[in-house]
């Protein structure tokens, strides 16, 4: 992990909290990790902040659209 990267993720996962109020910080943890394909038995602790990364970006795109699309209803 780069500086650069876990500051990403930790941006990304903030917003991700302004989306998803209700969502405690593990239920936010693991379903990046299941996002990223990897929700067997340890994957948090196997999982590069990367992949995290890369899942946070996708659900933050699918879900902006998915509100934009309910406010503009």
């Amino acid at each position: 992990m780069t500086n650069t990267s876990g500051d990403d993720l930790m941006l990304a996962m903030a917003e991700l909290r302004t989306m998803f109020p209700d969502w405690r910080i593990g239920q936010l943890v693991a379903s990046l990790a299941q996002a990223a394909g990897r929700d067997g038995e340890g994957a948090v602790w196997e999982i590069e902040d990367e992949q995290l990364l890369a899942a946070a970006r996708r659900l933050i795109l699918r879900n902006a659209a998915r509100q934009l699309a309910e406010s503009a209803t």
